[in-house]
């Protein structure tokens, strides 16, 4: 995302993200995660990556929303309830969201795109080109659609004799039955013989900033139509789409980017909740104990061997920490307040940079060692926040292989490199 400078050249761009708390087909669904990425984070980060956006503002009334947001990168204006209702449109949550960024920032966005939370899928390159189609191409609105060749019905219970009888040849008086929408039931041209037509997949729409404050609507002027992937359009409207886009995320995930042996030049793992699974046994004497998976031990043994850096850090002053680690032959740093002075600290020591550091955690007193590191990994079930600030998640939990799904990406699957 490009910083907005006062001698831009061509319009600033703002993109919005309208993103409420109520949504009573899939309830929580903007917190939702496809990928191990709540859809808000993933709909923030497309934005953040766009070359062509200037600023990314999320439109919430929901604090965990916000908070979601604000670590993936996004400034937050607070929705008012008049527009965060079921009835509210996107348009009324976008001119909100509008003037309040230009009040805050000082600056007016020449072209505003609304990019959706419910298409996990989308990419920058699919904001960045509706974004160009404004800027450059001249349209004054855009918005992404996708080849479509089906034949389109519609059921209906029009009376026998209505031209969606008689124009198809059927004149049997049938009281409903279906009918074509898009073509003539009684022919079956050819997908190259038909005209094309295009599915508009709900995923960004630019507009000149203008001209929506005076249309209040996203498709005055000429529109753009800015053709993406077919494969990747699915918008989640319903339990099903959400379950659907869990699947196939690891086929179509822009974001599953994992890191490897030459990306990593250290392994720096919190302990509870990402090594264990954050429950504690306590017996009648308070003694406490802990659950651990043998195939993180696994999967530490094993970048250890190839030579890899390995620290425990954390902020418990349990024993059982420090047991651990004797355990793994690996150097603990425990009953830490401030673990990202005690991370930036070792690496210092140890002549290592900390963009060619893996921290590994779940919870927010992680986030301070993922803004200093270069791969801030979050395993699966970690706080929501969590989850939005990393660059990768896991999809084995804490305590159930986590650790050595991680020490996977970097050695292989064989753990030998």
């Amino acid at each position: 995302m490009n910083a907005p400078s006062a001698e831009a050249a061509s319009p600033r761009t703002l993109a919005v993200i309208p993103a409420r708390g109520g949504s009573k087909g899939v309830p929580g669904k903007n917190l939702a995660a496809v990928g191990g990425v709540p859809l808000v984070a993933r709909a923030v980060r497309a934005c953040v990556g766009a070359r062509r956006v200037d600023a990314v503002v999320v439109s919430t009334d929901d604090p965990s929303i916000a908070e979601v947001a604000r670590s993936a990168g996004a400034e937050v204006v607070l929705r008012p309830a008049a527009i965060a209702g079921d009835t509210a449109t996107s348009e009324a949550a976008v001119i909100h969201a509008m003037d309040a960024y230009e009040a805050m920032s000082g600056w007016t966005a020449g072209v505003v795109v609304l990019v959706q939370c419910t298409s996990p899928f989308i990419t920058s390159e699919e904001i960045d080109g509706v974004v160009a189609a404004v800027t450059e191409d001249g349209a004054d609105t855009a918005h992404t659609v996708a080849p479509f060749h089906g034949f389109i019905w519609r059921d209906s219970a029009e009376p026998a004799g209505t031209a969606s009888d008689t124009d198809t040849g059927d004149t049997a008086g049938t009281a409903s039955g279906g009918f074509g929408v898009n073509h003539d039931k009684s022919t079956r041209p050819r997908r190259q013989d038909r005209p094309q037509d295009l599915l508009e997949t709900g995923a960004a729409y630019a507009m000149r900033a203008a001209g929506f404050r005076t249309a209040n609507h996203r498709f005055f002027g000429r529109t753009a139509l800015v053709r993406t992937d077919p494969a990747r359009v699915l918008e989640i409207d319903e339990p099903a789409d959400l379950e659907r886009a869990r699947a196939l995320a690891p086929l179509l995930d822009p974001m599953a980017a994992t890191p490897t042996r030459d990306d990593v030049d250290a392994v720096v793992l919190d302990f509870d909740g990402t090594q264990t699974d954050d429950r504690v046994l306590v017996d009648s004497d308070g003694h406490e104990a802990v659950t651990v998976h043998r195939g993180d031990g696994l999967g530490i043994a094993a970048l250890r061997r190839a030579g890899l850096p390995v620290l425990i850090l954390s902020t418990e002053t349990n024993p059982v920490v420090a047991a651990r680690a004797r355990k793994l032959q690996v150097p603990v740093l425990h009953g830490i307040d401030r673990k990202d002075l005690a991370l930036k600290q070792w690496c210092e020591e140890n002549g290592i940079a900390p963009e060619r550091v893996l921290y590994a955690g779940n919870d927010v007193n992680d986030l301070g060692c993922f803004a200093l590191v270069g791969w801030p990994v979050a395993v699966a079930g970690a706080h929501d926040v969590v989850r939005a600030a990393a660059r990768a998640v896991t999809t084995a939990e804490g305590g159930h292989g986590a650790i050595r799904e991680i020490a996977g990406w970097l050695l292989g699957p064989t753990l030998a490199r």
